[in-house]
C-alpha cells in the first residue's frame, strides 16, 4: 500500500469515527451503514444497542453479482433491496451512516434508492 493510499484510508477512518460519535442505531431507529470498496458495495441495517444486523444487502450476493458490481446502478439495486428487507423486518425509519465516505456517487445512490423504497431518514 502506498503512502497516499494509507493517508486516504486513515482519513476515511477518522471521518467515520467522527460520524459514529454522533449517530447510533436503536431498536426504534437502526443505523443504515454503507461500506464501499472499489469493486463492491454493502449496506446493513444495524441495531447497535443489541449488536445485531436486522437486514443486509451486498453486491457480492450471487443474485446481484455482475460485471458492474461497483457502479451507481448496482448501488441503486442494493439500496432498494436493503430497504425492502428492512421493511419486511418491521423497520421504517433509519439513521444513515455513510461510513466516512463522501455523500456522493454510489453512497448517495444507496441512500436515494432506500428512500424511494420506503425508508425514512
Amino acid at each position: 500500500m502506498s503512502d497516499i493510499a494509507k493517508a486516504r484510508r486513515k482519513g476515511r477512518i477518522t471521518r467515520h469515527r467522527r460520524v459514529r460519535k454522533k449517530i447510533s442505531g436503536t431498536a426504534a431507529r437502526p443505523r443504515l451503514a454503507v461500506h464501499r470498496s472499489n469493486r463492491h458495495i454493502t449496506a446493513q441495517v444495524i441495531d447497535d444497542e443489541s449488536g445485531r444486523t436486522i437486514a443486509a444487502a451486498s453486491s457480492v450476493e450471487p443474485a446481484l453479482r455482475s460485471n458492474k458490481s461497483g457502479s451507481v446502478e448496482a448501488a441503486t439495486k442494493i439500496g432498494a433491496l436493503v430497504a425492502e428487507r428492512a421493511r419486511a423486518a418491521g423497520v421504517t425509519a433509519v439513521v444513515f451512516d455513510r461510513g466516512g465516505n463522501l455523500y456522493h456517487g454510489r453512497v448517495a445512490a444507496v441512500a436515494t434508492a432506500a428512500r424511494e423504497a420506503g425508508l425514512e431518514f
